[in-house]
């Protein structure tokens, strides 16, 4: 089952009617303006609705959006973030996977990936990601990654749970842990809705701490940096790497050799 399913129940944090998407719009704003960076063309990856591209491009006074998701239908709500932020730079939406970024896309100043996105990817994933990314980006290029760090609270706190309630309400959607896979290190979760339980999704997620995705950042990008809420102080806006300066000669020979990459 295709996790699109999932994002149909929970539209409460993307689209512009919903207060509650509204408060991140405004927080990631917030954030992006306490950035000391200029960039005149944003990419936004993942990107659901729009949100942090939007923001981003306010922020940063773009003349230039590019938008990518494999969800079509909902990159055309962008229009309606741009016209909340009051700004209309040249739009570009793709449809299209993001770990194929250099076919997909031009070169650009600044990158996010934004809402906590990174469980999507496995582990060889992950490397195709950060090297797709730092091969469309210019020499100064930034990459930003909101992320929390799910090792620490899932072990350490012990948040983890095979049984998690993720919405309540008319329906209530659960979640349940129902297997991990050795070779590509991800958990494979079902999500149901209730009652009836019906299945409605299945997903496979890969917890990460956030010093092994600094780690990865870091051999193809010059500079890596974590920024703590405690740091940058703005509600509603987890920790949040930061990526600059790529190396876009080692990103593009590892591109390519995992384009082609098979797992054993």
């Amino acid at each position: 089952m295709p996790f699109e399913e999932y994002y149909r129940y929970f539209r409460q944090w993307m689209e512009p009617e919903h207060e509650r998407a509204r408060r991140r719009f405004e927080s990631t704003l917030l954030f992006f303006k306490n950035q000391k960076v200029s960039a005149s063309s944003v990419l936004d990856l993942c990107a659901g609705t729009g949100i942090a591209g939007a923001a981003a491009a306010k922020a940063f006074s773009a003349s230039k959006l590019t938008l990518v998701d494999v969800r079509k239908e909902d990159l055309e709500k962008v229009r309606e973030w741009l016209g909340i932020a009051e700004v209309n730079p040249e739009l570009r939406l793709v449809a299209g996977d993001v770990l194929q970024l250099p076919e997909l896309v031009e070169e650009h100043d600044l990158a996010v990936l934004w809402g906590h996105t990174m469980p999507h990817f496995d582990p060889f994933d992950a490397v195709r990601l950060f090297s797709g990314v730092a091969s469309v980006l210019d020499e100064g290029g930034y990459f930003f990654i909101e992320e929390p760090d799910r090792i620490g609270r899932f072990l350490y706190n012990r948040m983890y749970r095979d049984f998690t309630v993720e919405r309540t309400g008319a329906e209530t959607i659960v979640s349940i842990h129902e297997g991990y896979d050795v070779r590509k290190g991800v958990e494979r979760r079902g999500y149901y809705i209730l009652p009836g339980f019906k299945k409605m999704a299945e997903m496979e997620l890969r917890a990460r701490d956030l010093a092994s995705l600094l780690a990865i950042g870091r051999i193809f990008f010059r500079d890596a940096n974590l920024i703590t809420p405690s740091e940058h102080g703005v509600s509603g806006v987890s920790e949040v790497l930061v990526f600059r300066r790529p190396k876009r000669r080692i990103a593009g020979e590892v591109y390519s050799e995992f384009q082609s990459f098979t797992r054993v």
